[in-house]
């Protein structure tokens, strides 16, 4: 209405300029209840505009009044949103800092203020009363949300969570499949459920987990193939320990199939490998081998490659383990196989040669080991005794921890293939249960003995019964067995300490 006053006050006052411009101003009469009035046009036209002017004022005044307690209701409603969402707001940010008395109270101002959003009134409601300690008031307010179609997902959330603060974990299972079944992206929910079904080996439950979640774009591709590989080879290990004949020709498709969706996934590789094996095809065991070690080379793989034939002389065998270093020549472990090919075939100084660059980098207890039977295989058993004591101090290596004493690989419980299987699923590194429980693994120390003569004083004394006799200071070269020795005298100090053949190395 301004906007069409303002257009008026402009056509007049141009058409007074024009008026006046021209010379001609004109002339207007108005006769009205027997008064006359006489004007130029263009004071008629400056009137009526007036007019126009004064009613619009008038009319605007009336509006104003009129609609006054209209814009005082609306003032009033706009003051108790601000107040309403600074209720919110403090609320969420007491809540976040842990504080559950002053959540709680400013979550009751919020209820009484904010109208226009009651789905952020409950879910303040139900956290401050959570935090505050006051769990069936929260159980109470998530449980409301569960009849409004926009709360539902997080009123399952509250009242899982809940559950298994209170240990009833079916409870929280029912509530993280009530939410997957909303068929939203509830990351959670699904989380929820996959923990659920590897904490009871339920591999097969997982998988479709697994694929559910890569339907409904949950989880990235790369996730999910992770996820299937480490499940498929958790399956196959199961299937493969089975008194069902038919679980164990399943185990090695399984185990193909893991092979196959990630050939880095060494746990896969190997059982792939071993189960080709037993079913008597080598070359395609050698084949899964070889493109797992390109991927992600393994000293469980190496070692599987060594034993896939029987019938073959070491030479042939090192020329294997050759070949299998040159595919991946670059990586640690193809110039540990390289030492290792050229023990095999004795060639005990190109072993050497081969294992001391490997000592640029902090010596394990695997490293250590094979200087050791580096040293001995080249006739320097000072020398290997040297490398056995310093690994006994030395850590170890985590892809070397994968294998036990009885030198199986990957040997390992449900349990176990539980937290391999999550943590290469969201990392993509290899997980090692024995190492993270310090088991032993196999020992890679060789063959050379270390014991005592029979007829070191300190011996001869416990046997006797009386108190032992201290060790010298420097008791003297080490006599062999083979070699003629004086007869200490009794008490005397001990020519030496005799190395019997035959005694294992202590591990």
């Amino acid at each position: 209405m301004i906007r069409a006053g303002l257009i008026l006050v402009f056509v007049a006052a141009l058409a007074v300029a024009v008026s006046a411009v021209i010379g001609q101003p004109g002339r207007a009469s108005l006769e009205w209840l027997g008064w006359r009035l006489d004007m130029t046009a263009a004071a008629a036209v400056m009137l009526v505009v007036m007019g126009a002017l004064a009613a619009v004022a008038f009319w605007r005044t009336v509006l104003w009044m009129i609609q006054a307690p209209a814009r005082a209701a609306r003032a009033r409603a706009s003051a108790r949103r601000r107040q309403g969402a600074e209720a919110l707001s403090r609320g969420f940010l007491a809540a976040a800092a842990g504080d559950g008395p002053e959540a709680r109270r400013w979550a009751l101002k919020a209820a009484d203020l904010v109208e226009d959003a009651p789905a952020l009134v409950r879910v303040l409601a139900a956290e401050a009363a959570e935090i505050a300690g006051d769990l069936s008031a929260a159980a109470a307010a998530y449980s409301a949300m569960l009849g409004f179609p926009d709360m539902q997902l997080a009123g399952h959330r509250g009242l899982m969570q809940l559950a298994l603060a209170r240990g009833d974990k079916p409870e929280a299972i029912r509530h993280a499949q009530e939410a997957y079944a909303l068929g939203r992206a509830a990351r959670w929910a699904w989380k929820a459920l996959l923990e659920d079904r590897l904490e009871t080996a339920d591999w097969a439950g997982a998988l479709e987990l697994v694929k559910g979640a890569q339907d409904r774009k949950i989880v990235p591709p790369l996730v999910a193939e992770r996820a299937r590989a480490a499940l498929l080879t958790a399956q196959a290990a199961g299937e493969a320990a089975s008194a069902d004949p038919r679980e164990r020709d399943q185990a090695l498709d399984h185990a193909q199939e893991a092979a196959r969706l990630k050939p880095g996934f060494s746990p896969g590789v190997a059982l792939a490998a071993r189960l080709l094996v037993a079913a008597g095809k080598p070359g395609r065991a050698s084949g899964a081998i070889e493109t797992g070690w390109r991927a992600n080379p393994h000293p469980a793989l190496w070692m599987a490659y060594r034993d896939l034939y029987t019938n073959e002389t070491p030479r042939e065998r090192a020329r294997r383990l050759q070949g299998l270093a040159e595919l991946n020549p670059d990586c640690r472990e193809s110039r540990i196989v390289v030492v290792e090919q050229a023990l095999i075939a004795g060639d005990s100084a190109s072993a050497r040669a081969a294992a001391e660059p490997l000592l640029a980098e902090t010596p394990t207890a695997r490293l250590c080991a094979l200087m050791a039977r580096a040293a001995f295989a080249a006739g320097e058993a000072d020398e290997a005794r040297a490398w056995i004591a310093r690994a006994q101090g030395a850590p170890a290596e985590p892809d070397w921890s994968d294998i036990d004493p009885e030198g199986r690989a990957f040997s390992y419980s449900p349990e176990d293939w539980a937290r391999v299987a999550a943590v290469y699923a969201e990392t993509g590194e290899l997980a090692h249960p024995r190492l993270e429980r310090r088991e032993r693994t196999l020992s890679a120390l060789p063959e050379i003995p270390l014991s005592y003569h029979a007829s070191a004083p300190f011996l001869r004394a416990a046997e006797a019964g009386s108190g032992l006799a201290p060790l010298p200071d420097d008791p003297g070269p080490a006599v062999q067995e083979d070699e003629p020795t004086d007869s200490p005298k009794p008490g005397g100090p001990s020519r030496g300490r005799g190395l019997a053949p035959g005694t294992r190395a202590a591990k």
